[in-house]
């Protein structure tokens, strides 16, 4: 199994430093008279190519107002107002420059009489055509997509389930704790999307920075030494508490359709779910070839994975630190 986590970790070590933020950029029109469209177009500052994505609509679509981009977070945004002869139904609006940017667009389209559809756009479906009635199982589709997206662009919360599957291995400790993970992300996950409560942001990303660095210390630890190795549900409930704010922070700057909010919730979770448990299955199946190819590794080779995990982790505590203090 460690032999696994090695080369998981040194395919980490090929990306950039800081663990990837999940901050999908975000298209939202919404039809404020006949024919009239206010679009907010919200990207991230950092981009991967030169080439900038900029929002599609149908060439019968006049541009009348346009705002500066104003910076929000990580990211910016500009607001824009046009004029479309004839309506939206049965055109397409898109984004370019979706390939290049190895990027994905979250579509929020509000019509008249509050018609709402909801789609992602990607390199290979870069245009959505607007239909009349809005299709529930587009929402079930795109937002269990986008769960599994983030799951799997979210260095920091794999490298916190990989520290997890060192913890404890496999069998009935394995359902347990990531069960506890679940319950506990899934539980402020719903509770922030729904308002119940805020939180600071940066604050939150230091502290699930802090999370993965305090399991690469448990794992340094000899076997049955500590309560949490013992009993380590608790450590990942209450560690799943903060991810679940980390998770629904990136929902928030995605948005959700106010005509189908629980069941967007539900099923972006349900994605989130489906992501975890292919990642920990891809890695139980290369641990399984390892043990038949590596029968005694040496014991540097065995540390290495947890001191991968914990500089990386300290890494992110530092700058995400600074975030907070600045």
């Amino acid at each position: 199994m460690r032999w696994v986590v090695f080369f998981c970790c040194l395919m980490s070590l090929a990306a950039p430093t800081s663990a990837h933020r999940f901050a999908p950029s975000l298209l939202q029109i919404q039809e404020s008279g006949p024919g009239v469209y206010a679009v907010t177009w919200k990207t991230p500052i950092q981009q991967v190519s030169e080439i900038a994505m900029e929002p599609q609509l149908p060439p019968e679509c006049r541009l009348d107002e346009e705002s500066p981009w104003i910076r929000e977070g990580t990211g910016k945004l500009r607001q824009m107002t046009y004029q479309c002869a004839g309506g939206l139904v049965g055109r397409s609006v898109g984004v370019s420059g979706l390939g290049p940017n190895q990027s994905s667009v979250m579509l929020n389209l509000i019509l008249d009489r509050d018609i709402g559809h909801q789609a992602v756009l990607t390199a290979d479906e870069p245009v959505f055509v607007v239909p009349e009635e809005p299709d529930r199982w587009q929402v079930v589709g795109r937002y269990s997509v986008l769960g599994a997206e983030h799951i799997w662009a979210g260095i920091d919360h794999l490298l916190f389930v990989l520290g997890l599957l060192l913890l404890v291995g496999g069998g009935r400790r394995l359902v347990f704790t990531i069960t506890a993970f679940t319950v506990g992300h899934s539980v402020t996950l719903a509770m922030v999307t729904l308002g119940i409560f805020d939180y600071p942001v940066a604050f939150i990303e230091f502290l699930i920075a802090l999370s993965i660095f305090v399991l690469a210390l448990e794992l340094t630890r000899e076997g049955g030494q500590s309560r949490l190795w013992r009993q380590p549900w608790w450590l990942a409930g209450l560690f799943g508490l903060l991810h679940g704010m980390g998770f629904a922070g990136a929902l928030a700057e995605t948005g959700l359709p106010q005509g189908n909010l629980p069941l967007a919730l539900l099923f972006f979770n349900v994605g989130i779910e489906l992501g975890q448990l292919a990642f920990i299955a891809v890695l139980l199946v290369l641990a399984a070839v390892f043990r038949r190819v590596v029968s005694e590794p040496s014991p540097a080779w065995v540390q290495l994975p947890v001191v991968v995990l914990g500089v990386l982790s300290a890494m992110w505590c530092i700058e995400r630190g600074l975030e907070v203090l600045g």
